[in-house]
């Protein structure tokens, strides 16, 4: 099965200047553990996580002032659509991370987490019999 039908579309996004209380809850809004953030002054992209989250809350950060662009990886390893969901988890364990923003035309059109491969492995499981 390819990336594609396993992704979640389309892909939340936030600007890099959106506090992380409002970013979580965009994501809780959505029931997603990721977003895209997206800065239209440059062309990179960025991911920000439920974990990304966490952990400026742990340190004790106020997610009032905390902006998403001092708490995003933009170190990204991205998926293409057409990759299969057993490429995207070789992805998650070498780069050890669980969520992998899809790319199709070089733009972020999705995002696929561990959740969704494990729950399309799953319905493949499933449907052998």
């Amino acid at each position: 099965m390819r990336v594609r039908e396993a992704m979640n579309a389309p892909v939340l996004s936030v600007g890099p200047h959106h506090t992380l209380r409002a970013a979580a809850r965009l994501m809780a809004a959505r029931n997603v553990g990721a977003a895209a953030v997206i800065d239209p002054d440059t062309s990179g992209i960025g991911i920000l996580t439920e974990r990304d989250i966490l952990r400026s809350l742990g340190a004790g950060q106020n997610p009032d002032l905390e902006l998403a662009a001092d708490h995003l990886t933009s170190d990204l390893v991205f998926a293409g659509t057409e990759w299969t969901v057993d490429q995207a988890a070789e992805a998650m364990v070498r780069g050890g991370f669980r969520h992998l923003i899809v790319l199709e035309d070089g733009e972020a059109c999705g995002i696929v987490s561990v959740r969704d491969i494990v729950r399309t492995w799953s319905r493949l499981a499933s449907a052998a019999g």
